[in-house]
C-alpha cells in the first residue's frame, strides 16, 4: 500500500508541480543527505504512519463477479494516515520558495488523489484516498521534533497526509450460488418407507393414509398419527 502512494505522489508532483526537470525522492533529508544534493529536489519524507481510528470497521467485503454474483469475501480493510514532509533543495532560497509555492498550490487542488493515479489496492475499495495539506501537526507531535530527529536544521516544508487502506487476511472463497429452496427427505427406519417428495409418508405398498414403527403419516381430515410399540397418537 505504501508504495502505491509513493507512486501515486510523484506522478502527482511532477506532472502538477514540478515538471521534469525537478528530481523526486523519498530520502530522508539528514545533513549528509543534503550535502551531497547538487539538482533541484523535491523531497517527500514519509515521517510518520498511524490508523485511522475513526475509519475501522469490522465485517467482510463481497468481491463480486461480472455477473453480480458474490466471488469471495474477505474482511473490511484497516485505513492509515501516512505523513510526508515535503521539501524543496535548491542552490537559492528563493528558487526552494517558488517549489514551494508550485507544491501547495498542486496540493491544495486535490481533496482526494486523483483516480487515475492509483494502482493495487488503492483501487480495490473503489473509495476516494483523501489528500490534506500543511494542516496543523497533532498535540504529540512538532514539525521541529521531526528536523531535530533528523538531525537538520529546521526548513520550510509541507506536511502532506494521504489517508489510504491496507487490506489484512485471507479472502476466503465463496460456495456457488444457491439454485433452488431446501428439501427435506424422511426414512422409516423400522419398515423403510421414504418421503415421496410429496411431504406425505408411504409406507412400501402402502396408500399414504398409514403407517407403522416410527412413521408419520398425514392422513385424510389433516390427521396427524404416530404409532411407536403399539402406542398411537393422533392430532388434528
Amino acid at each position: 500500500m505504501i508504495s502505491e502512494v509513493d507512486d501515486a505522489l510523484r506522478t502527482l508532483v511532477k506532472d502538477g508541480a514540478v515538471g521534469s526537470d525537478v528530481e523526486v525522492v523519498f530520502d530522508a533529508p539528514t545533513k549528509e543527505w543534503s550535502a551531497r544534493r547538487n539538482a533541484p529536489t523535491v523531497n517527500l519524507y514519509l515521517y510518520d504512519i498511524r490508523e485511522d481510528l475513526r475509519r475501522r470497521e469490522v465485517g467482510w467485503v463481497e468481491i463480486l463477479n461480472p455477473d453480480g454474483t458474490v466471488a469471495a469475501r474477505r474482511r473490511k480493510p484497516r485505513f492509515f494516515k501516512l505523513s510526508y514532509l515535503v521539501t524543496a533543495w535548491t542552490q537559492r532560497p528563493e528558487d526552494e520558495h517558488r517549489l514551494l509555492s508550485s507544491l501547495m498550490t498542486c496540493f491544495v487542488k486535490q481533496d482526494a488523489m486523483p483516480r487515475p493515479l492509483l494502482t493495487g489496492p488503492l483501487l480495490e475499495t473503489g473509495d476516494a484516498i483523501p489528500i490534506t495539506v500543511a494542516l496543523p501537526p497533532p498535540e504529540d507531535r512538532a514539525f521541529a521534533d521531526v528536523w531535530t530527529a533528523l538531525g537538520g536544521e529546521l526548513k520550510p516544508s509541507l506536511d502532506i497526509v494521504v489517508t489510504a487502506p491496507l487490506f489484512v487476511g485471507e479472502t476466503e472463497e465463496a460456495g456457488p450460488p444457491v439454485s433452488e429452496g431446501p428439501r427435506i427427505s424422511m426414512v422409516d427406519t423400522v419398515n423403510g418407507g421414504v418421503d415421496d417428495n410429496r411431504h406425505k409418508h408411504s409406507v412400501p405398498g402402502g396408500d399414504g393414509e398409514t403407517g407403522e414403527g416410527f412413521g408419520l403419516t398425514i392422513g385424510k381430515g389433516a390427521t396427524m398419527r404416530r404409532q411407536r410399540r403399539g402406542t398411537t397418537t393422533e392430532q388434528t
